[in-house]
């Protein structure tokens, strides 16, 4: 006779304990984080749209937030998930063709997106601070 399902022994499916962290999966996992974090970052610049266009006080209150040290923390966040995302795109767009699926190709193009993000974030907001 067989056993119901409730006590029956199942197979255990793999999960992140289970796995070595590797370079590919954390920028794998940071990739739909920053996707995620794009969207709420875009609803802030929609109410700072929406804003501007209601008048020049509620402007005025919205860039103040937005130049405060929390909002200025914030939209440098939201710069690195942008480029973070882009980069990892491109990542993923070079695996479609086929190219770098290697363990080493593969790792280093994950620390590749990671450096680069990191960069062009430091370089838009050291242009920022030089110029404004």
């Amino acid at each position: 006779m067989s056993q119901p399902t409730a006590t029956r022994a199942r197979p255990v499916s793999p999960h992140l304990t289970i796995y070595r962290w590797r370079p590919t999966m954390a920028m794998s996992i940071a990739h739909r984080i920053t996707g995620i974090a794009l969207y709420f970052g875009m609803l802030l610049v929609a109410a700072w749209l929406v804003a501007a266009a209601s008048g020049p006080v509620w402007f005025d209150n919205a860039n103040w937030l937005a130049g405060s040290w929390f909002g200025i923390l914030v939209l440098i966040g939201f710069t690195w998930a942008l480029f973070h995302h882009l980069f990892g795109g491109i990542r993923h767009y070079i695996w479609d063709t086929g190219v770098g699926m290697g363990k080493e190709t593969s790792t280093l193009l994950a620390w590749l997106t990671l450096a680069a993000s990191l960069l062009c974030t430091a370089v838009t907001w050291a242009v920022y601070f030089i110029w404004f």
